[in-house]
């Protein structure tokens, strides 16, 4: 009798332990990975979007004007002296809208509370 009640204790506690994985894998998702997806679709739709004239700041720190804009690259120039640099797109970090935009979001939600 005692081992008829043990094997049914023991899928309970199978039962369980998938709920929990399952539970556990719904949170991640919520709460990593769905942001990670909206934060990279954001940064690309901002790539794709870029025109000229757009301030700009690099993931290596510089910032400068666009002066052109192919499908893969971005010419950009820097101060007042004029250069130009030419980087993949992928190589920009942000631009003063989506800053702007980013700054103005922080005070609102601010403002709220």
């Amino acid at each position: 009798m005692n081992l008829i009640l043990t094997g049914a204790s023991t899928a309970g506690a199978g039962g369980s332990t998938i709920l929990m994985l399952v539970l556990m894998f719904v949170v991640f998702y919520f709460f990593f990975i769905r942001p990670e997806n909206k934060k990279k679709k954001k940064v690309e739709d901002m790539r794709n979007s870029l025109s000229l004239g757009d301030e700009i700041t690099t993931i290596g720190g510089m910032t400068g004007k666009i002066v052109q804009v192919t499908e893969d690259t971005v010419t950009f120039e820097t101060g007042e002296d004029r250069v130009r640099i030419q980087i993949k797109k992928w190589g920009i970090s942000t631009t003063a809208k989506m800053e702007a935009a980013e700054a103005e979001a922080r005070t609102s939600k601010g403002k709220k509370k």
